[in-house]
């Protein structure tokens, strides 16, 4: 059984050795294009994880602060910033503890930001809450999560991408009454010795619809302004996985 604070616990800097970790350059890329941004705007990037899309904004010239739950991530991420003297903060916290006020023209939450990771729906709309609240009026947020659309339409289901370093393999499964997707993920690191894969992560995320995100984030004093389904810009439908949110704070 899936513990409530798995997300406290599975990270590894493993994780810089799956293939998704290959596109950050070019979610980048998509961010500032979809987002209009001109690189003077500051950014806060939350659930981080070892930093790398904060890193490639830092090199771009954005100011950046990033923070996640994980020591060995920020740590790494200190490192990485500090060998290629790159000016970005990297704060230990969980994200809900954060209490910016009005202090961010741009906040990201990439590969699902810990959006739905939390314990129940009250801690789950902690994060919106902090989103909301680190915006300026007029500033923008992008996030990049899982669609209940498609959980609820085509899983269970498995899925698997080849990088160039590794292949990842996924697993999937809807609980509709929950609106928690359950998922196993497994990794094959070209050059080794193959063994049978053991899970290297598993986790349950609290999925949302458009709708839902919509009235959520109105909530708040913001509107979504764009959806994708992919970070080449593609349009947001049912039949992919992912999806992208762009969203304004008006007030």
């Amino acid at each position: 059984m899936i513990k409530s604070d798995w997300y406290k616990k599975i990270w590894t800097l493993e994780a810089k050795k799956y293939s998704w970790v290959e596109t950050t350059e070019g979610d980048v890329d998509f961010i500032i294009k979809a987002l209009g941004l001109t690189g003077k705007e500051r950014i806060l990037d939350l659930a981080c994880g070892f930093g790398r899309h904060s890193l490639s904004l830092a090199r771009r010239g954005f100011s950046v602060t990033g923070v996640d739950i994980t020591k060995e991530f920020i740590e790494d991420a200190k490192k990485e910033a500090k060998s290629n003297s790159l000016e970005v903060q990297f704060i230990l916290a969980d994200i809900r503890e954060l209490d910016y006020k009005n202090e961010f023209d741009v906040v990201i939450n990439i590969s699902d930001g810990a959006i739905g990771y939390l314990e129940n729906d009250e801690e789950n709309l902690k994060i919106f809450d902090v989103i909301a609240n680190s915006l300026r009026a007029g500033g923008k947020h992008l996030m990049e999560i899982c669609s209940a659309e498609h959980a609820a339409k085509y899983l269970p289901k498995q899925s698997w991408y080849i990088g160039s370093n590794a292949v990842s393999l996924a697993e999937f499964i809807w609980d509709a009454k929950s609106r928690r997707m359950i998922s196993k993920g497994y990794g094959i690191t070209y050059g080794e010795i193959a063994q049978k894969p053991e899970p290297t992560d598993e986790t349950s995320v609290q999925l949302y619809s458009k709708d839902e995100l919509e009235k959520i984030l109105q909530q708040r004093h913001m509107k979504i302004i764009g959806t994708y389904a992919d970070y080449q810009g593609n349009e947001a439908t049912d039949k992919q996985m992912r999806t992208i949110v762009c969203s304004e704070k008006y007030i």
